[in-house]
């Protein structure tokens, strides 16, 4: 059975409130109310305007709220020409199936964009899909009965231009022309595609029907209606405002998110691409090289700093190298009892050095200044060397242009999740970058765990400086900038002892990273050297700002545009792009690990690194930036040692 009154199937196309009973509104005789639907739209909003203006009519336009917060100045402009504003709706949903609560959302939030663009609100609305009022069935009478109580008029239509299907400009006219003297209220549109052809139809019929003796007029007027516009509340036009500020916030957020995508999706394929090559060829000119390798002896320091959980396997597996060493465990302080272990394991050719805390720069300088032979190796406390690391890592010396080697460090503590993200970083991330660094000449950093260097080098630089927290980086740049060469050799292996826990790598890497921003800032004068020393200066800053700096601060933006295509966008479309990163990532992967002859298996775990991992990473570089532009200066954070070493780590 229907509910809908037959004075109201029957009766004219408004239907609103009067006195607490529903009744219709019928417009006046020889009156046409021409109305607009799913406006504003920037091309044809102000073309239908203009027709009006032209022929010194007004009309109504019924606006979607989500059109008019991208053009709140159309809507000032309805108002400026003497047309009317009514609601369409916030997002064009059929609000008979919607239910009560997104119903009034819908028409408040439409409410809202209208009063903050224009400080008024209006009491005429129509609902999406809606027709006449004979075809009112017992969902949309319940929908006028809603909107009606609180406080709308719900205009229909008695003439149906049907242009959103654009049958020609004179269709559109046939459409729309009145049977009779009878007044009508006509349904066209304003936006939704092409509307030439009804600012065409009513250029020519609006001039055609007044020497016909009819009446162009707003809706409110042709109906009778009084009061349908007003001046807003204070408060409706400020929250008005706020959602329309608000907006335009989220779309530049949107838009910054899809540049960063964009942006960091040319530098991660390009850096990948790059990257591949460079390797390829690095292991070509390797294995090309060949040549004498070094007999002299080697002077090895190591810094210790409370390593009695490593400090004896360390010390072994540097006196178990198949080259001649002098070992320099330099104790800087310790509160443990490394000096005693390395004491009472009394080996020829290991030197004790003990000195009072002073840090790890320090400890290294006592250590340059005892070592007795010109090469030197440094090597963490934490480090285990296998027997040819050693004689490996200063094959590049024969080289006499060659001031520095840096070897590949392994990570031994591979269990459990965090393990395998940070052995899968050192194989892709930091060896991969060292190959292209190589090539290009710009090494900048030769890592603390594995490390050769000529003492001439050294003595030329003023030893290891303090300046920073990355001594490492800071030291390799010294020294690219003093005009040596820094090289990179896969084959001098070292098994370091990664942080086992979230709170320890967090505090590794903000150290890291914050202590390369120092060294980078301190050589920044280093991109004006002429000569060698300038363009190691350039390559090496440039490549750290952009792939150590910026790529991990845009790398999440493809994450956070995966999550808003899947929610707001094409799913099918976003989750191939994202794929398509995930695929280019496994084969540059699958690469780095066979180039380092290291088993694929790991790499299960590599999906998971984009959405944990990489977070993390993006935010330790977000917390160093802070740090630098506050002026504040970290201070050292040393990581626990667990003695987590085994010899089945030591393994490929």
């Amino acid at each position: 059975d229907e509910d809908v009154p037959p004075q109201i199937l029957d009766g004219g196309p408004a239907i609103g409130s009067d006195q607490g009973e529903l009744r219709s509104y019928e417009p006046a005789h020889q009156t046409i109310a021409l109305t607009f639907d799913d406006g504003p739209d920037p091309e044809w909003t102000p073309q239908i305007l203009d027709v009006l203006t032209r022929h010194g009519v007004t009309g109504t336009f019924f606006v979607l709220g989500d059109q008019a917060l991208k053009h709140p100045e159309i809507l000032r402009q309805v108002r400026a020409q003497g047309s009317e504003l009514g609601l369409h709706t916030f997002s064009h949903v059929n609000l008979e199936v919607a239910g009560a609560w997104r119903d009034q959302f819908e028409l408040r939030l439409n409410q809202l964009v209208v009063a903050g663009a224009t400080g008024e609100n209006t009491a005429l609305m129509r609902p999406p899909f809606s027709s006449t009022s004979s075809a009112l069935d017992n969902k949309s009478w319940a929908t006028t009965q809603s909107t009606a109580a609180n406080g709308y008029v719900t205009v229909l239509a008695t003439l149906d231009g049907r242009d959103w299907a654009r049958p020609g400009a004179d269709e559109i006219m046939v459409n729309i022309t009145p049977p009779g003297p009878e007044g009508q209220v006509v349904l066209l549109h304003d936006a939704g595609g092409d509307r030439a052809q009804t600012v065409a139809a009513l250029d020519e019929l609006i001039p055609k029907l007044q020497r016909s003796g009819y009446r162009f007029t707003a809706a409110s007027e042709a109906l009778g209606l009084e009061g349908t516009t007003g001046a807003a509340p204070a408060a409706t036009v400020m929250f008005g405002t706020v959602l329309r500020w608000g907006f335009w916030a989220s779309n530049f957020l949107v838009a910054a998110v899809i540049g960063a995508m964009v942006l960091g999706g040319v530098v991660a394929v390009g850096r990948a691409l790059m990257l591949m090559f460079t390797a390829r060829r690095h292991r070509v000119l390797g294995a090309a090289a060949g040549g004498a390798s070094i007999t002299a002896p080697v002077s090895v320091i190591v810094p210790a700093y409370n390593e009695e959980a490593g400090i004896e396997a360390s010390v072994r597996s540097l006196l178990a190298s198949t080259h001649p060493v002098q070992v320099v465990v330099v104790d800087d302080g310790s509160t443990d009892r490394t000096s005693e272990i390395v004491a009472a394991m009394n080996l020829e050719h290991v030197l004790l050095i003990r000195q009072e805390n002073a840090g790890k720069p320090a400890a290294l300088n006592a250590g340059l200044a005892a070592a007795e032979h010109d090469l030197v190796v440094m090597v963490d406390g934490d480090t285990i060397f296998e027997p040819d690391t050693i004689s490996n890592l200063v094959r590049p010396f024969v080289d006499p242009r060659v001031g520095a080697v840096s070897g590949n460090a392994k990570v031994a503590n591979r269990g459990g999740l965090l393990g395998r993200w940070q052995h899968i970083e050192y194989v892709i991330g930091f060896n991969m970058d060292r190959r292209w660094y190589d090539l290009a000449k710009c090494m900048p950093t030769v890592p603390g765990a594995v490390g050769g260097f000529r003492a001439e080098a050294l003595r030329e630089v003023g030893g290891v400086s303090d300046d920073t927290l990355a001594e490492d980086t800071d030291l390799t740049m010294s020294i690219g900038r003093a005009g040596w060469r820094v090289v990179f050799t896969d084959d001098a292996k070292a098994w370091t002892e990664a942080p086992a826990s979230l709170r320890a790598l967090w505090s590794q890497r903000y150290r890291w990273c914050y202590g390369t921003m120092q060294a980078m800032w301190k050589h920044r004068h280093g991109v004006f050297d002429r000569g060698p020393a300038g363009s190691y200066s350039r390559r090496s800053i440039s490549y750290m700002l952009v792939f150590q700096t910026l790529l991990p601060l845009l790398a999440p933006a493809v994450d956070v545009f995966a999550i808003y295509g899947l929610l707001f966008r094409d799913p099918g479309t976003t989750a191939a792009v994202w794929l398509s990163f995930q695929v280019l990532d496994m084969i540059v992967a699958l690469y780095a690990f066979r180039l380092d002859g290291e088993s694929p298996r790991v790499l299960w775990a590599l999906p998971l690194t984009q959405l944990c991992y990489r977070q993390m990473m993006c935010a330790v570089v977000i917390q160093s930036l802070a740090t630098a532009l506050s002026g504040m200066r970290l201070r050292w954070q040393r990581m626990d040692r667990y003695g987590t070493f085994a010899p089945a780590a030591q393994t490929t």
